[in-house]
């Protein structure tokens, strides 16, 4: 991969530009006029939508400011004679010369050799005429267009079939969008016959209902070539199209009538193809700008909901009835084992005391009337420990015989047997009696492995 300098993009750039463009005649109004001292002038050129930074160095201006200064035109060998145009910001005016680069800012710039005042001729006057006449009647007004679809999948080309316009609209289209459908409506876009057919194409298109938008484009040349775009006819055509209209007639300083009534304006046809499709580099760019910010948001949601169910978790856990008990048994075994160590420290010490006790009882008693009572305390704890053996052994005996009665009085023992127990299905009462129950009574009869409904039918 090769890493390119800043001096050599400009200088290649220097060298496109400058063999494209060795002499052109440029259009515009003048803005951000600067005379410097030294002598050159230096402003910009623009059209409204563009601006074009110029230099007119002094020695291409014509200098003298009396009667009989004269200088050679560099371009047509004329002998100028007068005062030299004066510039001002606002003026119309036409500027040849050549494309340069100034290579220490990296910026383009038109050297002027020959500036001229821009001239009205009968065209113009005609056209201005025009643009106020249709202005008046609300063909310009901004709340009437219609907004152009973006990427449209279905175009319709009103323009010479064969032209360049076409050939240069369709080679812009080919690689741009995601595919599209485009049908040419052929035109003469020059000459008397031009303004009707135009006005056909454009109606056509209306008519077949196909298209979602209408591309109007033409290639450049004069205010006469053009002059088919200034009429009236082409005009209301626009003006009452039910397609959304794109146009994109002449070269970039080129007006006409028809821009102004279409839906939008376009420098060239080339910039027609731009404005309705994107380059396929910036969508891929945007799918991956919309991938990763989906990922992001994404992960960001899934991280602030992991979160909240990280919260709600804890605080599930703790309000739990199975935590609670965890809890309260932690908090047991605890109580438990100060309660050991309690009973441990309370046994030792009564230990001590006794052992106190019982050598003071036995240094006031003496050893052998100790030992007798010793044996007296041995002989009532056996008997203690028998009887009470006897009692519980009695208690055991009556235990059994009352649960053996119980278990006698247990009304569903004898369904072991393969006896019954019915009962009442819409009182839940035991049936004693058949006079308990009358025909169509419901009955549950309860066996020892379940039970079994039943209805009463005759008595």
């Amino acid at each position: 991969m090769r890493i390119f300098s800043v001096s050599d993009i400009t200088r290649a750039v220097k060298d496109v530009l400058e063999a494209e463009f060795p002499f052109i005649w440029v259009k515009g109004q003048v803005t951000n006029l600067a005379r410097p001292a030294s002598g050159h002038i230096y402003f910009s050129l623009t059209d409204g939508d563009a601006g074009l930074s110029v230099v007119w160095f002094k020695g291409n201006q014509r200098e003298g400011a009396g009667d009989g200064a004269e200088k050679i035109n560099p371009l047509t060998g004329e002998v100028e004679t007068g005062e030299p145009l004066r510039l001002e910001d606002g003026m119309e005016i036409l500027c040849a010369g050549h494309m340069n680069v100034f290579a220490p800012r990296g910026a383009y710039q038109l050297i002027a050799e020959l500036i001229q005042e821009q001239g009205v001729g009968d065209l113009k006057l005609a056209f201005e005429a025009m643009k106020r006449k249709l202005a008046d009647k609300g063909y310009f007004s901004e709340e009437r267009k219609m907004e152009i679809p973006r990427s449209p999948a279905k175009v319709a080309v009103v323009t010479a079939a064969t032209g360049a316009a076409v050939i240069d609209f369709l080679r812009i289209a080919e690689g741009r969008g995601t595919g599209a459908e485009v049908r040419i409506y052929p035109s003469l876009v020059q000459g008397d016959s031009a303004p009707d057919q135009i006005a056909k194409a454009i109606d056509d298109v209306c008519d077949d209902g196909w298209a979602e938008v209408l591309v109007l484009i033409r290639g450049g040349g004069s205010l006469e070539d053009l002059w088919a775009f200034n009429t009236e006819r082409v005009a209301d055509a626009i003006y009452r199209s039910t397609v959304p209209v794109v146009c994109g007639v002449g070269h970039e300083v080129d007006t006409s009538i028809a821009d102004y009534v279409a839906d939008k304006r376009v420098a060239t046809p080339s910039h027609a193809a731009q404005e309705l499709w994107p380059r396929r580099e910036t969508l891929m760019q945007s799918v991956d700008e919309l991938e990763g910010n989906l990922v992001r948001n994404y992960e960001n949601f899934l991280e602030v909901k992991m979160a909240k169910l990280d919260t709600l978790r804890k605080g599930l856990s703790w309000l739990s009835p199975s935590q609670r008990i965890e809890r309260l048994l932690s908090s047991f075994d605890e109580e438990k084992e100060r309660l050991d160590r309690a009973v441990d420290l309370f046994t030792e010490r009564k230990c001590l005391e006794l052992e106190g006790l019982v050598y003071r009882l036995s240094g006031a008693l003496g050893a052998s009337q100790f030992d007798r009572l010793d044996k007296e305390v041995s002989d009532l704890s056996a008997r203690l420990g028998r009887a009470g053996k006897v009692f519980i052994d009695n208690k055991v005996s009556e235990f059994d015989n009352m649960a053996n009665s119980l278990r006698m009085l247990d009304p569903e023992k004898p369904l072991e047997r393969g006896y019954s127990l019915v009962t009442l299905e819409k009182t839940g009462k035991f049936l004693r009696s058949p006079d308990e129950v009358a025909s169509g009574d419901g009955l549950i009869v309860r066996v020892k492995s379940g039970e079994i409904r039943a209805t009463v039918v005759d008595k």
